[in-house]
């Protein structure tokens, strides 16, 4: 990671100089891609996503947007408390820091925020993963059985065992490809010492929406023998490894 920070007069963009040695305004804006037939695909909901193909290869491109009542009122704007803490450069940086820790998560390449008097905008760019499904989409395809529980509850517990810990850990922040799963989407996400508190409750928060997507569909029962089991299982192994 070679971080670099390109300042203008409405914000900054932070961006890994490794990755690629300029990065302007223009990456973090669909309509240039489109423009240049390199937007690949854009998606609505929260976050605003949209597959670029950029000289750094692949990437996903991500405006950050709020969710909730809030959003009502605010919309993807946020309130200034100085660059250190803009949305876009504390996940950017967590990124970073997940992959110097071998951990799978997704590689930043580029950040920005836009400041405007007491508010803000922020945006983000991370190489894609190919080939992936979200945890959510095996689930709706018949794919989580036993054995990729499992494969979940490894994940998340070389996560915890980092003390990195994940605001939305839900099903559809679960990337499953061929050679590895992946956690997505580390919006106000942390590092934070361990401890049994908090990684239960996230722990919770992934059942929840595992059980909401209809994993329990089968009954209860089934639920927790054939998947929650194996889950907590391999997790709880995983976490004294």
């Amino acid at each position: 990671m070679q971080e670099h920070i390109r300042k203008g007069a409405a914000g900054a963009i932070l961006f890994d100089a490794a990755v690629s040695p300029q990065v302007d305004e223009d990456w973090f804006e669909p309509a240039t891609w489109r423009a240049l037939g390199a937007l690949r695909q854009q998606g609505g909901g929260r976050g605003g996503v949209a597959v670029i193909q950029t000289p750094a290869g692949e990437c996903v491109l991500r405006h950050y947007r709020r969710g909730g009542m809030v959003a009502t009122l605010m919309g993807d704007r946020y309130l200034w408390k100085g660059a250190e803490h803009t949305r876009s450069f504390v996940e950017f940086r967590l990124l970073a820091h997940i992959g110097a820790l071998g951990l799978p998560g997704p590689e930043p390449v580029a950040c920005r925020y836009r400041r405007e008097g007491l508010f803000y905008t922020a945006d983000l760019i991370t190489r894609r993963i190919p080939d992936a499904l979200t945890l959510a989409e095996c689930l709706a395809d018949g794919l989580l059985d036993g054995e990729m529980a499992e494969l979940v509850g490894a994940l998340v517990a070389r996560f915890h065992r980092a003390g990195i810990w994940h605001a939305d850990l839900n099903a559809h922040n679960v990337l499953v490809a061929a050679e590895a799963l992946y956690l997505i989407d580390f919006d106000r996400g942390r590092q934070r010492e361990p401890s049994e508190a908090w990684q239960r409750s996230n722990l919770q928060r992934l059942r929840r929406s595992l059980v909401k997507l209809g994993a329990a569909s089968q009954g209860e029962d089934a639920f927790e023998e054939n998947v929650w089991k194996p889950l907590i299982y391999r997790y709880e192994r995983t976490l004294r490894a």
